[in-house]
């Protein structure tokens, strides 16, 4: 399962890479990564199901 957002520079859905998963002040879980194209940032917000699920496929590294 690959993890896909929003690019903000190309506009476009893609995959992300070196994603790490956060846990925002609120109690909501969003993975950061950066386009593979632009190196820009991107971010997508998430369940705490998937966050787990991403942490525990090796998908994504927890960083909270």
């Amino acid at each position: 399962m690959v993890i896909t957002g929003r690019c903000m520079k190309c506009r476009e859905q893609r995959n992300m890479y070196d994603v790490k998963i956060t846990k925002t002040p609120r109690g909501t879980y969003m993975a950061k990564g950066k386009c593979p194209i632009c190196e820009c940032k991107m971010c997508k917000m998430m369940s705490a199901n998937n966050a787990e699920q991403y942490i525990s496929d090796g998908e994504a590294t927890a960083d909270f």
